[in-house]
């Protein structure tokens, strides 16, 4: 009975090898010939043409099969002063993340000089609720008169504190010790703020305190070593024991230590080297300090001979007891050496003086090497991209100069003395073998091209390769029309029926998002669904610049270290900054979120900055028509403020505008740019139809276009949907006007983007004594009953989108975003989302939420910015308000007929089947 492998496993070598076997390519191919042709072909040897024929293809497959096993790197090396580093994220950029854990973010201040150790430590404030009123406080009196029942109390999570051991060379190298420790903690705080997680914050740095230990020991050591070294090993290694010194690694040490890659780049990236994980959880402040711990790292010291006598005891309680073990560490206290501790030296029964002068010029010698080492780890810190060396692999001649002479077809060709007969008989086996000739020709030019196809940055028009087969003499005797030097047109000529450049670069992009476990495929069907024909370049146009920006790229300018692009792998996690940043920084800025960031690209958002969203090259306006009825009309102006396309009826209310006009754009963004300069290459005459756009010329000749609905029916006032009002007096002009109308609808207007509020950062000041209770947000307690959670700072975030643009507008997109942001966020992390406003000037400004709710939100982060942990409360209050009184927009629906029989599912209401909102 056989039994069932479980475990189902691709291999990861899946070449035979055959391609570079000639044996096994004229064995395979000689019992091709004899299943098809062995009743008219019995001769299969060597002399035979035929065979011949076979050999040559055989030998010519080996030479690609060779090509293509060539090492990797040569075969993505480009032509030119290209190299693989243009082609690949390299380990820095693309293996760490930013600090998450808390033993990421001790690595992170630990790199900082002049921090030896440091500790992060959760920062505790209670808030007090009050239940019947639904108030909190910081200040538990405030609620003094209610019942016990009445009342609860959180703490507020997600807020730290820095506990900091100084390192003692660098303090001592300073002019004013005070500053020099001030300064380290700026250096901190601006550390945390670079790289702070969503939705937590610091509050405060402070340096570690002390718990003194006292160590007493006599110790024989070996007649021949030198008293004074081993003295200053014993200190040291005392000291490493209380509170050890963590040291920094080349990547090789790395390496020889069993770490792999991955293991290695796994967290942030320091400037000094790498840090063993396995020692850094070991660097733990210690809640005990063990005499048996001491006695065996005494033992381990060269010299040391035997321990006469040795104690320790609490020099901050002295025990009258003389044997003590163990001595127990205060919470949050640094164990150190206190100045009872005392040692003594022998050598055999002899006592030793021991010179304390040259004891500190040892620990000096000590402390200098472990500098010298520190540098040389900081050297050794990348892992190399391989150098490559292109080798031509595309190029390629025809096998025909490989026959023998006898056959005529080569170089040389026939004798001038040979017959008609035999010419034509050497021009047709010439025609035939240019059959494999391409094939091969398509086949190396595919390998040549494969660096530029598995590149992110595809900008290539075609996925299919071929080019003119060389060195055939007589060629133009064999075929004609063939453009022996222009590739690209031959390219055309032949494969442009089987090349669906959109279709293919979707596959290979989707492969190289596979290889990071990322998927575009729901994003892809509802683009389709939303844009028709224009889908699969806008997904692919997402792709390729989601896979641009996925690992770190950092830039030296000046001598200084600047992020050009925030990874969207390694910065998911992460918070904007907005610790003591200019104003530039923090409103129209790439200063966001990492999650808004992947948010934007994973759904195609172009400019993910934190700006305004309220404004729009859209514009809806009312106007009285001829009845002087209050009726509305769209124009989209560009940048230069002209109008480029407008209605062409009017509409009873602003939606039906606004639907139109989003119609109008489709229309005119899935018009390929292709289907317009072919359309343009003959005379274009009146109402002439180009893609979705019809012509217009007018008795003076001159040039205008309409966009139409191609499904509707042509004499229906449907059909046109929108119109450019101005007039070109040539063709040409009208061909380029409507080519950057396309551009400008598909890059340039941008009505899309998000917020992420953090709740933490509306906390009043945690660190007042103050009740403040006038400064929290709006609480739903229920009498301290069933609303739950009552907490409404901790990972609580709300997401604010504009619900008014075309895909943010459409359900299935909005579900699609919703799952895609909650899917997004930390899984700690509560989002509420919301889909507000109008864009500026569709309605008042004052009862637009989203102009109201980023004025509010512009002048908190201004403030905040520059007031730490304290808040300007008239801001703070303002916000908290606008945000608590946001509005999500819905499509208007209604009850299906259930009498109509014809009666549609568009805009219905359906059980189970339709949001009525988002909290």
């Amino acid at each position: 009975m056989s039994e069932l492998n479980e475990h189902i496993t691709i291999p990861k070598n899946v070449a035979s090898g055959n391609d570079l076997d000639y044996a096994f390519l004229r064995q395979k191919g000689q019992e091709y010939i004899e299943k098809l042709a062995r009743n008219i072909w019995t001769d299969y040897n060597e002399h035979d043409p035929g065979i011949t024929i076979l050999e040559m293809l055989s030998y010519a497959i080996t030479d690609l099969g060779a090509r293509i096993a060539m090492p990797l790197e040569n075969i993505l090396t480009p032509s030119g002063s290209g190299s693989l580093n243009d082609q690949f994220f390299d380990a820095k950029q693309i293996l760490p993340s930013k600090p998450v854990t808390e033993a990421d973010y001790r690595k992170l201040f630990i790199d900082i000089e002049g921090v030896k150790n440091c500790w992060l430590a959760k920062y505790e404030k209670i808030v007090h609720v009050d239940c019947k009123n639904d108030l909190l406080s910081y200040d538990p009196i405030e609620f003094d008169e209610l019942d016990k029942q009445e009342k609860k109390q959180f703490i507020i999570n997600g807020l730290h504190k820095i506990i900091v051991d100084y390192d003692e060379r660098v303090l001592k190298k300073a002019e004013d010790e005070d500053e020099k420790k001030v300064a380290i903690d700026e250096s901190i705080i601006k550390t945390y703020h670079s790289n702070r997680n969503l939705c937590e914050d610091l509050v405060e740095v402070e340096e570690v305190k002390t718990h003194p230990i006292q160590v007493c020991a006599s110790i024989e050591l070996n007649p021949e070593v030198d008293e004074e070294k081993v003295h200053a090993q014993v200190l040291r290694t005392i000291d490493a024991y209380f509170s050890p010194k963590l040291w920094f690694y080349s990547l090789q040490q790395m390496f020889e230590k069993g770490y792999s890659s991955d293991q290695i780049f796994e967290g942030p990236v320091l400037e000094h080297g790498f840090i063993d994980p396995e020692e850094l959880e070991n660097a733990r402040l210690r809640k005990e300090i063990r005499l048996s711990d001491i006695v065996q790292i005494i033992m381990k010291i060269d010299g040391v001979k035997l321990i006469k006598d040795i104690s320790i005891n609490d020099c901050s309680n002295l025990e009258e007891e003389k044997d003590v073990w163990l001595v127990c560490v205060e919470e949050g206290k640094k164990p150190v050496r206190c100045d009872l501790s005392a040692f003594s030296y022998f050598k055999d029964v002899l006592p030793i003086n021991v010179n304390s002068k040259k004891v500190k010029e040892n620990i000096a010698q000590l402390e200098a090497e472990e500098e010298d080492r520190q540098e040389l780890s900081a050297l050794d810190k990348e892992i190399p991209v391989p150098d490559g060396e292109y080798l031509g692999t595309g190029e390629n001649t025809t096998i025909q100069n490989d026959f023998p002479e006898t056959y005529g077809i080569g170089a040389v060709g026939l004798n001038s003395r040979a017959s008609v007969a035999r010419k034509a008989q050497a021009k047709q086996l010439k025609a035939y073998l240019l059959f494999f000739d391409q094939i091969f020709a398509t086949y190396f030019a595919h390998l040549d091209n494969v660096k530029d196809l598995l590149s992110v940055d595809n900008s290539l028009t075609s996925s299919y390769f071929t080019q003119a087969v060389k060195d055939i003499k007589g060629f133009a005797d064999l075929v004609e029309d063939y453009p022996k030097t222009n590739d690209e047109l031959l390219t055309k000529k032949l494969l442009a029926d089987l090349d669906d450049n959109i279709q293919r670069k979707n596959q290979l992009l989707d492969h190289l998002l596979a290889r990071f476990a990322e998927k575009f495929s729901q994003y892809s069907f509802l683009m389709k669904q939303l844009y028709g024909n224009y889908a699969g370049q806008a997904v692919v146009d997402a792709k390729q610049t989601f896979l641009s920006e996925y690992g770190e790229i950092v830039k030296v300018k000046n001598g200084v270290k600047e992020i050009e692009n925030k990874g969207i792998s390694n910065w998911r996690g992460s918070a904007f900054n907005y610790f003591e940043q200019n104003p530039a920084d923090i409103w129209d800025t790439k200063n966001v979120a990492g999650a808004q960031k992947r948010i934007a690209r994973l759904c195609g958002v172009q400019d993910f900055r934190r700006r305004d969203l309220s404004g729009s090259f859209a514009e809806i306006y009312e106007l009285e028509d001829a009845d002087e009825k209050t009726v509305y009309r769209w124009r989209i102006r560009n940048e230069e403020g002209e109008a480029v396309l407008s209605a062409t009826v009017n509409y009873n209310a602003p939606r039906f505008a606004r639907e139109e006009m989003y119609q109008s754009i489709v229309k005119v963004v899935e018009t390929d740019p292709e289907v317009i300069e072919e359309g343009f290459q003959l005379t274009i005459s009146d109402e002439a139809e180009v893609g979705n756009f019809e012509i217009q010329k007018a008795e003076s000749g001159k040039y205008s276009f309409d966009v139409i609905n191609l499904n509707a029916d042509p004499d229906s006032t449907d059909r046109i949907i929108a119109r450019q009002f101005l007039y070109y007096d040539t063709q040409e002009e009208l061909e380029q006007v409507i080519l950057e109308l396309i551009q400008f609808l598909r890059n340039e207007i941008e009505e899309e983007g998000m917020y992420i509020v953090e709740h933490i950062l509306l906390r009043p000041d945690v660190t007042s004594e103050e009740g403040l209770k006038d400064q929290f947000m709006s609480v739903c307690t229920d009498n301290c009953e069933s609303c739950q959670p009552i907490d409404p700072y901790s990972y609580r975030v709300t997401v604010v989108l504009p619900g008014w643009t075309y895909r943010f507008g459409n359900m299935d997109f909005r579900n699609f975003m919703e799952d895609l942001i909650r899917r997004e966020l930390p899984a700690h992390v509560l989002a509420r989302i919301c889909w507000i406003g109008e864009p500026r000037g569709w309605v008042d400004d004052d009862k637009n939420d989203m102009v109201q709710f980023e004025k509010e939100y512009k002048d908190f982060l201004l403030s905040k910015t520059k007031s730490g942990q304290k808040q300007v409360k008239t801001k703070l209050k303002k916000l908290i308000k606008s945000l608590e009184q946001l509005n999500s927009i819905y499509p208007e629906g209604r009850l299906i007929d259930c009498d109509d029989e014809e009666d549609s599912l568009e805009g219905r209401i359906i059980l189970g089947r339709t949001n009525i909102g988002n909290l």
